[in-house]
């Protein structure tokens, strides 16, 4: 099983050097040169799953034998597919681990195979992670201590909720946090640049852990493998999606479990005010644009990097528009589905669940019956000062939130220029 890059100017690549490097070194992303079908029954654990859906892509990797303890590792909580108030509605909650954000498993699982990649004796590798609220926070958890390696975090300073910026800048160590001040397209175009330039990565180490890396699409697959195989044992259907999205990442994942296989049925994407990705597929040109802040302020992207994948995937643009569907949703609808949700739907939402919730309701409303899941991508207590004053109470913090908050937060200022970021590193 090799890789290849999405712009072509890669020779095929196996998965430990594509892992390794993050980014193609053409500026490409890295997709399986083959995308396997697999037949596997559901795992009794999410663990289980994992590798058993992962292994096909590991059969000549130097971690095809660790690979079950790295799924043990990276999957150690639950992806649990609940029921919401309407007969067929679920909810798949990714927000279980130690930073309440569904990046967590990929990120941990990344940290993993890094580790046991890394040559004996070799210099640090620094993990160079833009982030849009909730990637940097994983990425930094899951490589907090761990020998060998540093993280460089670069967010949109004012772009992102109290806590995620806590979350962001609790670290220390060999962890340092950027507060850019520009958009979180300014972060990873600047990542991207670090990353491509070949006379940086002669002096200093680096990979990238945002969703642009092999080792965190490949991760992603997994929960929705397992929440579909067990909702196809139970119901005898592919079980249909909708997925918050802003890089598609998240959504890429989802499509990828799909062309493997697995009983993934229709997949719809929930966008917010950063309309791209909608406009796109109601017909449009694909035409990046500049950022808007939104309360859902993960999906703040108006160029998602992932886009590359879909399109790579697909013969041409009316095959891509015919496999998903997307939708945006401004603010004022997010706050009113937010205030709605918990009489709605039963559960308490974080602004990216709210766009969520508001395509199911659009697709019920336009007469679709269809089982579908929400996927919920972040614990509604990382935007307590927007959901707490809609719901009207006090929302419980998990227990491993609440530990990054109780510690102290700092970060230092950047301005949204590459080669401020250059010094960084080189320093």
């Amino acid at each position: 099983m090799n890789f290849i890059s999405t712009r072509g100017g890669t020779p095929a690549t196996g998965i430990d050097a594509a892992l390794v490097a993050g980014l193609a070194p053409d500026g490409g992303l890295f997709v399986p040169q083959r995308i396997p079908e697999v037949d596997v029954e559901p795992g009794d654990t999410l663990a289980r799953t994992a590798h058993d859906v992962l292994a096909p892509f590991f059969t000549q990797s130097s971690l095809r034998d660790a690979l079950p303890d790295i799924c043990a590792h990276a999957y150690a909580f639950d992806a649990p597919l609940r029921a919401m108030a309407g007969k067929n509605d679920r909810l798949l909650e990714l927000f279980h681990g130690p930073t309440a954000a569904f990046k967590d498993y990929a990120a941990r699982f990344l940290a993993e195979a890094l580790s046991r990649l890394r040559p004996q004796g070799a210099a640090p590798t620094t993990i160079v992670v833009a982030t849009s609220g909730d990637t940097g926070a994983a990425v930094a958890s899951a490589f907090h201590r761990r020998d060998g390696f540093n993280v460089v975090i670069l967010y949109p300073e004012g772009r992102v909720s109290p806590r995620q910026a806590h979350g962001l800048e609790c670290w220390g160590d060999n962890v340092r946090t950027f507060r850019v001040r520009g958009t979180f397209d300014d972060c990873q175009r600047m990542a991207k640049q670090a990353l491509s330039d070949e006379a940086l990565r002669r002096e200093v180490s680096l990979s990238s852990a945002n969703s642009i890396s092999l080792g965190r699409l490949l991760p992603q697959v997994a929960y929705y493998a397992h929440a579909a195989l067990h909702f196809h044992r139970d119901h005898g259907q592919p079980l249909n999606l909708i997925v918050p999205t802003g890089n598609l990442g998240n959504a890429c994942a989802a499509f990828l479990a799909r062309r493997m296989g697995l009983p993934v049925g229709d997949l719809v994407l929930a966008c917010n005010a950063n309309d791209v990705l909608p406009r796109y597929f109601a017909g449009a040109v694909y035409e990046p644009r500049e950022t808007k802040a939104t309360l859902a302020n993960a999906m703040d992207v108006g160029a998602p990097s992932n886009f590359e994948r879909l399109r790579f995937w697909h013969a041409s643009d009316d095959a891509l528009r015919a496999s998903l569907r997307a939708f945006t949703v401004d603010d004022a609808t997010i706050t009113q589905v937010v205030r709605d949700a918990p009489a709605r739907h039963g559960i308490v939402a974080d602004p990216h669940t709210a766009a969520g919730l508001h395509v199911l309701e659009g697709l019920r409303a336009a007469g679709d019956t269809r089982r579908w899941a929400v996927v919920a991508t972040a614990h509604p207590a990382k935007f307590d000062t927007i959901v707490e004053p809609l719901v009207g109470h006090a929302i419980d913090v998990p227990p491993a939130l609440a530990q990054c908050l109780s510690r102290p937060a700092s970060a230092q200022a950047l301005s949204a220029d590459y080669e401020a970021l250059r010094h960084a590193l080189r320093a």
